[in-house]
């Protein structure tokens, strides 16, 4: 993580406007008042595992409010995964209050309005998560946000635990592993995200979504079997092969589909591995299922526009740099 911002760097008459000014850089446009300027305390840091963008804030108490106006300015097409490090943070969007201590998450839309409160020590992990990847899990949002996800619920100490790691990875594994990373949080919090909304209040959309989550757990879990086939995968989600591929028609795919589309993303993150160079084409690409390497080339291309090998020698950097 990199350091954006500390009011340490800044004199204490200043120290407030300039951390307003880089917070609202950072994350979105908002207005805010600290408990106290004169003694305002803050820093911001930031980092990247993929696309997903991380801000680390530690600050004062003070109350944070964003509003309509603020929202018809910004052009930001994210969703925010909130996760409080220390301190507490008392939250409300779209009607509903969440209170987050240590260890507790929720979602946070930045085109709702909102309103925070962030106590004595408060420090907290914003992911920046691409809205496209996290609706594609669990559908519409709207109704998910401001849920409070409990480390003190065994099903969601994984999830907790998993984006605390997040910081400490950045700069540290290859952006292979980094895209793996990224799909296993998402996958995680759209699981989280669903389990909550379904004890708070059950719905019809809930259990669409839970199922899809499902589906593409019983794939990712697999993916390196090459007897693969749309029945395992509907058996181990626990409904039919013909209600899967109707949920997954939503989203232009099928389970075949999807297992191909997994199959090759696989291979292409192994070919573009520094770490991965020793292994051959065709070892990747039946680690990953593929039990025929010309159907797994045209595959590839049809996806991707160009060849395997191709691939491979365009992403080819050295492991170590001089020097190192």
């Amino acid at each position: 993580m990199d350091k954006l911002f500390s009011t340490k760097d800044a004199h204490h008459r200043d120290r407030f406007d300039y951390w307003h000014e880089v917070a609202c850089k950072t994350l979105v446009g908002h207005s805010s008042k600290p408990a106290s300027k004169q003694t305002f305390e803050a820093q911001i840091e930031s980092g990247l595992v993929a696309d997903i963008g991380l801000v680390l804030f530690e600050n004062s108490p003070m109350d944070v409010v964003r509003t309509a106006q603020h929202i018809a300015l910004s052009e930001n097409d994210n969703l925010f995964i909130c996760r409080q490090v220390t301190g507490t943070l008392a939250l409300e969007q779209n009607g509903r209050q969440a209170i987050l201590e240590a260890g507790f998450l929720t979602l946070l839309d930045p085109l709702l309005p909102y309103a925070a409160r962030f106590s004595n020590g408060s420090k907290l992990l914003v992911l920046k998560v691409p809205r496209r990847d996290l609706t594609a899990r669990v559908g519409q949002t709207r109704e998910m946000v401001a849920l409070s996800i409990s480390p003190t619920v065994p099903q969601f100490v994984w999830t907790s635990s998993f984006v605390a790691m997040l910081p400490e990875i950045i700069g540290s594994i290859t952006p292979a592993a980094e895209e793996i990373a990224k799909d296993q949080v998402l996958d995680l919090i759209g699981l989280s995200l669903l389990k909550t909304m379904g004890l708070s209040k059950p719905r019809i959309s809930s259990g669409r979504s839970l199922a899809l989550v499902k589906v593409r757990a019983a794939i990712e879990s697999r993916l390196s079997d090459p007897a693969l086939n749309p029945s395992m995968v509907a058996h181990s989600a626990g409904i039919s092969v013909r209600y899967a591929n109707v949920l997954l028609a939503q989203q232009n795919t099928s389970i075949t589909r999807l297992i191909r589309t997994r199959r090759l993303a696989r291979c292409r993150m192994a070919l573009e591995d520094p770490l991965q160079t020793h292994r051959t084409i065709s070892d990747i690409a039946c680690g990953w299922g593929f039990s025929d390497m010309t159907h797994f080339g045209r595959s590839f291309k049809a996806t991707y526009g160009i060849l395997p090998q191709n691939y491979r020698n365009l992403h080819r950097r050295p492991l170590f740099r001089s020097g190192d």
